[in-house]
């Protein structure tokens, strides 16, 4: 049988994952049972299906008349980067998907960047034609300045051109939605223009681990692509690590994939791409080789992280009450299983024996470790987001990173100076249709906590994306301000009455009946100094009516402060207390007084 390797990337929400769903219902043997019938069958994990992004990087394996072909679904956000450098190196062509109202955006161009470097050939989907105010030329034009921007050959400029709307599962080679009767079209150009797997038939057995999963019964399984020989399931292999040290080990299982299975079979061949277990030692950028001749493939090199937080065991008064898992031997076994997996994290022990200092490739990574830990049913508490930053002869540098926004031209004033404000120097700006395309490059530590300022200054109308740039010289001080809080003084359950006034001084974040401790931070404080309310205090009942009884105060809705809200919010004094239930912001240290003597100490 012949074989097609490719992977998918595009943009966040620009249809990757439905173009996925289209092309395996409509393969030739893929069947679904009735109950499993579900669109975006790829992001099968719960956090991918609620956030409509693709996290963790996915095989299936689609067959088309005689061909079989493996198609790898690439996270779309650049916080998951390193799975996307690594997914290069299975695959021998992409298909680039590009909406046709938006053309290609921020992260299309860091995910094309690497197929282009690693000499793949493209296939350009302009998807979504559907849409009523889609521009399919304009983004084909766009994604035409892309590839020469991107240093792409004259080979790979020449990309053919696949017009679909894959929420109906159609595809053509004009961009006339009523001419187009299903994907098969696509098919025929992954078949015409991805090439072949090259296989040298003379060479020994080499395997390159790419991605890594855990099994509860087969323990942990290497992905990746089989180069050259044959791997049988029993056969005795030769493990060669990033460092060049060569382990012998017993293949306990080798596996295909079809559909969206894998498959346990007796034998594997080259150019296709393979699963084995057996190897407990094994990690992301290693070889699987011949025993007698073991010969080590090129190893991947993976991103530093760039942020970090503290993870640590909850220390406030509710601790336990909400969580399964809350000690720090939980805390560290769950933290140790991750970066079995996940190779861009990074974990390190701290001088307390109950925290770890946690890194990743961004704000987003991180939010959703904390996120997955969470709905396991662990408790942990958090520290505010920080940049990592290098001494590198001498000279102190930063993560930068290169912002662009998608703004109507009324707000780009605004834009401007919050970016100016975080050390931003604007690169480009164009004007189209009313709407402003502003490109900004600012240190990572400028867009920490920037998003919902962002999102309140332009009306929820903008759209902000960032990738990473580089380490560039420390930029200085920003200027950008910083919040105060609102902080209960009392333990005891919210009350209207306390709340009332709280609310007179800023933003409340809860509403009455709730459970709350001293410490625990309840709302925004309109200036930016930390004040001390009651909310627990009840109005006092006299024998008197007061002449303006009947007149009811009303309270605000309260903010919703959800996760990834929080840890933008926080300063350096306060933590985000994660529950299985409920997400707290916090200071630091919870009592009034042992604030008050921690500032003179520190004066």
């Amino acid at each position: 049988m012949e074989l097609r390797n490719i992977a998918i990337i595009a943009h966040v929400d620009h249809g990757k994952t439905t173009l996925v769903d289209a092309l395996l219902k409509q393969s030739e043997d893929f069947k679904l049972k009735a109950d499993a019938v579900q669109e975006l069958i790829m992001d099968s994990n719960e956090l991918e299906r609620e956030r409509g992004i693709t996290i963790f990087s996915k095989n299936a394996s689609i067959r088309y008349k005689d061909t079989k072909i493996n198609v790898v679904d690439t996270p779309g956000h650049a916080d998951f980067g390193g799975e996307v450098e690594r997914i290069m190196r299975m695959v021998d062509g992409v298909l680039l998907v590009v909406d046709a109202k938006e053309g290609p955006m921020p992260q299309t161009k860091f995910v094309l960047q690497k197929a282009i470097q690693a000499g793949h050939p493209a296939i350009v989907v302009v998807n979504k034609i559907d849409k009523q105010d889609a521009r399919p030329a304009w983004a084909l034009a766009r994604t035409y300045d892309l590839f020469i921007e991107l240093g792409a050959n004259d080979e790979q400029i020449e990309f053919p051109v696949i017009y679909a709307s894959a929420v109906e599962g159609k595809a053509g080679i004009e961009p006339h939605l009523e001419e187009m009767k299903n994907i098969q079209p696509l098919f025929e150009a992954i078949m015409k223009h991805i090439p072949a797997p090259k296989i040298n038939e003379g060479a020994p057995l080499q395997m390159l681990t790419v991605n890594l999963t855990y099994d509860n019964y087969k323990g942990k399984i290497a992905i990746g692509r089989l180069y050259s020989g044959v791997l049988k399931k029993g056969m005795t292999i030769a493990h060669i690590d990033r460092h060049g040290e060569i382990d012998k080990e017993q293949l306990t299982a080798v596996m295909l994939f079809d559909g969206l299975s894998r498959v346990d079979v007796q034998e594997a061949y080259a150019g296709d791409i393979v699963a084995v277990a057996g190897i407990p030692t094994v990690s992301i950028g290693e070889t699987i080789a011949d025993v007698q001749n073991p010969v080590p493939l090129p190893t991947i090199t993976i991103d530093e992280p760039t942020v970090k937080m503290t993870f640590g065991v909850n220390t406030s008064p509710f601790m336990g009450k909400e969580g399964e898992y809350t000690t720090s031997r939980n805390l560290r076994e769950r933290l140790m299983h991750e970066i079995e997996t996940d190779v861009a994290l990074l974990v390190t022990p701290t001088s307390s024996p109950d925290r770890w200092t946690v890194a990743g490739r961004g704000e987003l990574h991180l939010a959703i470790l904390i996120e997955k830990m969470r709905r396991e049913g662990y408790e942990l508490e958090v520290s505010k987001p920080q940049v990592i930053m290098k001494e590198v002869e001498g000279v102190t540098k930063e993560p930068m990173e290169l912002v662009s926004i998608e703004v109507p031209e009324s707000y780009s004033g605004v834009v401007i100076e919050m970016l100016g404000k975080r050390l931003g120097v604007m690169k480009d700006m164009k004007v189209d249709r009313g709407v402003a395309y502003l490109d900004f490059t600012v240190p990572t530590r400028g867009l920490i906590g920037m998003r919902n300022e962002f999102l309140t200054s332009t009306r929820g109308t903008g759209i902000m994306n960032s990738i990473f740039l580089g380490y560039e010289p420390w930029k200085g001080e920003t200027t950008h301000d910083t919040h105060g809080s609102i902080v209960s003084s009392e333990s005891g359950i919210s009350n209207s009455y306390g709340l009332m006034i709280a609310q007179g001084r800023g933003q409340l974040f809860i509403g009455p009946g709730v459970e709350v401790y001293e410490g625990m931070v309840v709302g925004q404080n309109a200036k930016s100094e930390n004040i001390l309310v009651n909310i627990c205090k009840t109005k006092e009942l006299t024998n008197f009516r007061s002449k303006n009884m009947g007149i009811q105060e009303t309270l605000d809705v309260p903010r919703t402060m959800e996760l990834e809200d929080a840890l933008e919010y926080i300063g350096d004094d306060e933590l985000v207390e994660v529950t299985p239930k409920t997400v707290r912001i916090r200071k630091a240290v919870l009592k009034d007084i042992d604030r008050r003597r921690a500032r003179r100490e520190s004066s």
